[in-house]
C-alpha cells in the first residue's frame, strides 16, 4: 500500500503528472473520473505567487472531488519558497510537491526545476526548510540527473528521504535529454531497491500503454506510475491501465459518442473555470488525441482548433458525431 504521509493511495496508484497548461481543474476532474488515483496541479512559480500574479494564483484552485491532490511549486530562492508554502497552505492541498525536474530553459536558467540538479546541497537544504515549514507532507518530482555524467539519483533520493520528504517521483531522463530518446527506468528501480529507502518511489516517463505500466509495476517494482503525455486528450488511459491490470486484456476504446461527450464537457468546464478565450485555447491541445484514429479527420480538427466560440466548436463536434458516430 503506497502512502504519502497518512494518505493511503492503494496498491500501485496511477498519478496524473503536473503538466503546464494541461493539468488544470477541468482536466484533472476528467482524469479523476476515469481512474486517476492522485492528481497534481500545474507547476506554480514561487516568485509568481509572491507577486500575486493572476495566472499563478489561479493555479491554486483545487476542489474536493479531485482529492488527493498535490500543489506543485518551483523556485530556487529559499525565502520565496517558504513564503509560497504559506500561500499554498491556504488552498488546503493534501500535500505539497516540489518541482526539481522541469527542463525548460526559462526555469532552469534561474536555478529552478531541473536546474537545481547542478547544486544538490541547495536542493536538499531547500527541501529540508520546506518540510520544517509546514505540517503538510512534502514530496519531490525530479529527474535522473543533470546529464549522463551526473546521475546521482540514488544518493539524492536517500538524502531527500532523510530530511523528511514523503515520496519521490522520478522521470527516467536527465535534464540534458529534455524529452528526447527513451526514458530508462533501471536507475529508478535502483532507488526503490535501496534497502535504506522506505518512502514511495513513483516512476515517470514513457508510460504510454497498459503494458508499460505493468512493466513498471512487475519488473521494476516501483510503487506507482506517474502518467503525463499519454493522458493528454485521453483521460480514459487510467481506467484502461486498471482494466489491463485486472483482466490482462485491453479495455475497448471509447466510441465516437463518448469522445464527443467528453470533449464537450472538457470545453464547457474549461470555459467556466478560465473564461471564453483561455478555455477555448487551452482545450485545443487535446482534440488530436480525443479523436485519434478517425480517418480523414484533418479538416474537422482544423476547425476545432480555429473556432473562436464554444458554439463554433460544438457545431464541429456535432458534425463529427453525425458523420462518424455509426462507423
Amino acid at each position: 500500500m503506497a502512502k504519502i504521509g497518512d494518505i493511503e493511495l492503494g496498491e500501485f496508484p496511477l498519478l496524473l503528472a503536473p503538466m503546464e497548461d494541461v493539468s488544470d481543474p477541468p482536466f484533472r476532474a476528467l482524469c479523476k473520473e476515469n481512474g486517476a488515483d492522485v492528481v497534481y496541479t500545474e507547476f506554480i512559480s514561487s516568485e509568481g505567487l509572491i507577486r500575486d500574479a493572476a495566472k499563478s494564483v489561479q493555479k491554486l484552485d483545487i476542489y474536493d472531488k479531485e482529492r488527493p491532490v498535490g500543489i506543485q511549486i518551483f523556485g530556487a530562492n529559499l525565502d520565496s519558497m517558504l513564503k509560497t508554502v504559506e500561500i499554498v497552505e491556504r488552498s488546503k492541498p493534501d500535500f505539497i510537491d516540489i518541482n526539481f525536474g522541469c527542463p525548460v530553459k526559462k526555469v532552469v536558467s534561474k536555478g529552478a526545476g531541473a536546474g537545481i540538479l547542478k547544486d544538490i546541497p541547495l536542493m536538499v537544504k531547500l527541501s529540508e526548510a520546506m518540510v520544517k515549514h509546514t505540517k503538510l507532507p512534502v514530496t519531490v518530482k525530479t529527474r535522473l540527473g543533470w546529464d549522463h555524467d551526473s546521475i546521482y539519483i540514488q544518493e539524492v533520493a536517500e538524502r531527500l528521504q532523510d530530511i523528511g520528504i514523503q515520496a519521490i517521483a522520478i522521470h527516467g531522463r536527465t535534464r540534458a535529454q529534455m524529452y528526447k530518446g527513451e526514458a530508462v527506468w533501471e536507475p529508478i528501480a535502483n532507488v526503490k531497491n535501496n534497502p535504506r529507502m522506505h518512502i514511495p518511489v513513483f516512476g515517470n516517463g514513457d508510460v504510454d500503454s497498459p503494458e508499460k505500466a505493468a512493466l513498471m509495476r512487475d519488473q521494476f517494482g516501483l510503487d506507482g506510475a506517474m502518467i503525463g503525455r499519454a493522458s493528454i486528450g485521453n483521460p480514459w488511459f487510467f481506467n484502461q491501465v486498471k482494466h489491463y491490470f485486472k483482466t490482462g486484456e485491453h479495455l475497448a476504446s471509447p466510441d465516437i459518442a463518448q469522445r464527443v461527450k467528453t470533449a464537450k464537457r472538457h470545453l464547457e468546464m474549461a470555459i467556466a473555470w478560465n473564461g471564453d478565450h483561455a478555455g477555448l485555447f487551452e482545450t485545443r491541445r487535446h482534440y488530436t488525441n480525443y479523436f485519434k484514429g478517425i480517418p480523414h479527420f484533418k479538416e474537422y480538427r482544423l476547425r476545432m482548433v480555429t473556432g473562436n466560440t464554444k458554439e463554433e466548436v460544438f457545431e464541429v463536434f456535432e458534425e463529427v458525431l453525425e458523420k462518424f458516430g455509426n462507423e
